[in-house]
């Protein structure tokens, strides 16, 4: 995607954009290809909760985020040849390096299938009740792979310091989505589990960390560091952060100390959902985010139904009045009057545009 989409915008690369904003859950209607007021809301909404400039304009820098919270595990699961002595190459590479892991293979790395690779080869065989022909078949490669793995768990989870479980990547899967999933970070799957790049195998079986090794309580800023990026990592929210910490920009210091919120004594209470309720709206309302509504409720999608009740966190509420809609009022009028903005009300309201009926109920935000 190389144009900037905007209102007005049409064609594939526009049904994308709707696609993954719905997959987000920050868009609802149909896919359509055209860019309309909806989709604007649906890309600052996403603007907005990623902590950008919301524009509602979809430049690279939105796209390369919505790429990386959407983008599927497309690689296939690697298909390992059959090996033999005189073979070379990358898979004999990788052969040598899993056998000297195992103690099978005691000489250097050369990527070449010599006599003391084919003889590690039978002794890892034999002692596995594979016939020991030296030759690395399918059923040989499944036990070197199956080895390897679990000598790397072994080793990982004799690690003091962290302890691991096991999650095997399936189809559609981000290291986004999992480190979301298991309320980690992505920095830290590709850290424990030894990754390069951000690309995912269908099958490839992952190490989850299980034990968190920071004090969520406080945070002592690093280089580098941004409020985005700290909310992310303690799975809350810039605003969340910026509230707890009297803080009036985005702007942080090398050493500053910061509150982190943790969910230790989380109070909860009950929401029932009415007619319109999206869980971006109703976690924007109660000012937590759409992941936490998941976790805390133990949902698997956006979908939502009316008369489901759902666990809010915290309690924090924004108050609002009731305001039934007249003849000659418009969104721009209302917002004046009760001193917020058309969007802010777009927004609460799930307002997809700004057309009004006379006699409609309007939620208006006073805080």
């Amino acid at each position: 995607m190389n144009d900037v989409l905007k209102i007005g915008s049409s064609g594939d690369d526009v049904k994308i954009l709707q696609e993954k904003l719905k997959i987000l859950g920050f868009y609802n209607p149909v896919v359509t290809g055209s860019f309309g007021l909806s989709t604007e809301l649906g890309v600052k909404n996403f603007q907005k909760e990623y902590d950008l400039e919301e524009t509602g304009i979809v430049d690279s820098e939105t796209w390369n985020l919505l790429i990386q919270a959407t983008e599927p595990a497309i690689s296939p699961i690697t298909i390992y040849p059959t090996l033999s002595k005189g073979d070379t190459g990358s898979f004999v590479k990788d052969l040598q390096t899993k056998l000297k892991a195992l103690l099978y293979y005691p000489n250097s790395i050369n990527s070449t299938f010599d006599l003391e690779t084919e003889n590690a080869v039978k002794r890892l065989q034999s002692n596995n009740n594979i016939t020991a022909n030296g030759i690395v078949n399918n059923q040989t490669w499944t036990t070197i792979n199956n080895l390897y793995g679990n000598l790397n768990d072994c080793v990982i989870q004799n690690n003091d310091t962290i302890d691991t479980s096991t999650y095997t990547v399936q189809k559609g899967d981000t290291l986004y989505g999992i480190a979301k999933k298991f309320n980690t970070t992505v920095d830290k799957l590709k850290e424990i589990n030894n990754l390069t790049s951000n690309t995912l195998q269908i099958g490839q079986i992952l190490k989850i960390p299980t034990k968190n090794i920071e004090d969520n309580s406080t945070y002592t800023v690093q280089k580098g560091d941004t409020l985005y990026g700290i909310a992310k990592k303690f799975n809350t929210t810039v605003d969340k952060l910026k509230e707890i910490n009297n803080l009036t920009s985005n702007t942080l210091q090398i050493g500053q100390v910061l509150k982190i919120p943790t969910n230790e004594n989380l109070e909860l209470f009950d929401y029932i959902v009415q007619n319109g309720d999206t869980l971006y709206g109703i976690a924007r309302k109660y000012n937590t985010t759409v992941d936490k509504l998941k976790e805390i409720n133990n949902l698997t999608s956006n979908t939502l139904q009316i008369g489901q009740v759902l666990k809010i966190p915290n309690g924090i509420e924004t108050n609002y009045i009731n305001y039934t809609v007249v003849s000659g009022d418009s969104l721009y009028s209302i917002a004046k009057k009760y001193n917020t903005t058309v969007n802010e009300i777009k927004k609460f309201n799930n307002l997809t545009s700004n057309t009004l009926q006379i006699g409609q109920i309007l939620k208006i935000p006073t805080n």
